[in-house]
């Protein structure tokens, strides 16, 4: 099952109202993206930190219906 690119956006904006979210479907599957967030949340934070708090705003859905998620973080 896939995940549509508006959905990805939609989870972290949810979590992070601040952030810039660029999304890019890279097979054009729907199941592979990569994906560039940038969050005052994540200053102070190391980018594994920054990592599992995106993780964390898709609720589960990394390994299921999102299958992979090339992620480039920054704080703002």
């Amino acid at each position: 099952m896939a995940m549509a690119a508006n959905e990805i956006e939609a989870l972290i904006k949810a979590a992070f109202p601040d952030a810039e979210v660029s999304i890019e479907d890279l097979a054009g599957d729907g199941d592979h993206y990569a994906a560039t967030v940038s969050s005052a949340a994540f200053a102070g934070k190391s980018r594994v930190q920054q990592h599992q708090m995106v993780y964390g705003a898709l609720k589960g859905k990394m390994g299921g219906a999102l299958h992979a998620l090339a992620l480039t973080t920054t704080a703002k």
